[in-house]
């Protein structure tokens, strides 16, 4: 057998890895710091979150994606704190980020940087076992057929704790279900209401809800989210979400038009040093 055809053999028997983010199994020894944007981007000197501490608990530990910039850890921590002071059972902590941060090969497109965080809606009264820890079941807090809450599920501490969360000044963003963001839209009767404004409306959020954080202040290779429209966005803006109905008897033209190929984004030049430090 030739040369070349052995070496293409054992080319083609290698395990091939499409995504380097994904083979870091520990955070770069640079300097914290997030790099680039939330959805291209990556993670220096990167902090893991105990997987349980004082009002919370990390669920699908096996995943290893509960590392983050360390503000994003004291940030977990503290709401965690003060949830537990107001009697709100346990958090349970799903997806920060990588030890590099980086893209998920499927899934998230963003939780590349370190500071977007997963906080399930299903508060945990009693300490999960292990089992339990690494294959959750979720609960949904909305009726996603008939467009609802669902009012068995939801309760005054998932308002108090998205509020809670919202209020906090490093918070950019929290992504929940239309129909919740309508529901806290209508609990909230105090004349204050700014919170409201950072929480966005998203689909798929009917289970957990996504907070964003703002870049920690001075890095400057980190890039912010344009800020939300002014208001609380309670009014047109989130009747838009509602979906229109369709008569049965008329029929979905589905476009003859081929989807466009992505683009990959280029990541910043800073996130090859972090990925090869």
């Amino acid at each position: 057998m030739r040369l070349t055809t052995c070496l293409f053999i054992f080319i083609l028997s290698q395990p091939v890895f499409a995504n380097p983010w994904e083979q870091a199994n520990e955070p770069s020894p640079l300097k914290p710091e997030s790099i680039g944007s939330y959805a291209n981007g990556c993670l220096s000197g990167a902090e893991p979150l105990p997987l349980k501490g004082k009002g919370y608990q990390v669920i699908r530990p096996q995943r290893a994606r509960y590392y983050g910039h360390p503000a994003t850890i004291e940030f977990i921590q503290q709401v965690a704190k003060d949830v537990q002071a107001r009697g709100i059972p346990s958090l349970l902590i799903a997806d920060v980020a990588m030890p590099r941060g980086g893209r998920f090969s499927s899934g998230h497109s963003s939780h590349q940087t370190g500071l977007d965080i997963d906080i399930w809606l299903r508060l945990a009264d009693q300490a999960l076992s292990a089992s339990d820890l690494k294959a959750p079941s979720y609960i949904s807090m909305v009726d996603l057929k008939n467009y609802r809450l669902k009012s068995k599920n939801w309760t005054e501490q998932h308002f108090e704790l998205i509020k809670l969360s919202a209020e906090k000044e490093q918070v950019a963003r929290i992504f929940v279900h239309p129909v919740i963001k309508e529901t806290l839209c209508k609990q909230e009767t105090a004349q204050d209401r700014s919170w409201l404004r950072k929480v966005r409306p998203w689909w798929g959020h009917h289970y957990h809800m996504h907070v964003r954080l703002k870049c920690p202040e001075g890095e400057k290779h980190c890039i912010n989210q344009a800020l939300p429209p002014k208001g609380d966005g309670c009014g047109a803006e989130l009747a838009s979400w509602k979906p229109k109905v369709i008569p049965k008897k008329e029929k979905v033209v589905k476009s003859e038009t081929k989807p466009k190929k992505k683009k990959i984004k280029q990541k910043p030049e800073q996130c090859l040093l972090v990925l090869n430090s």
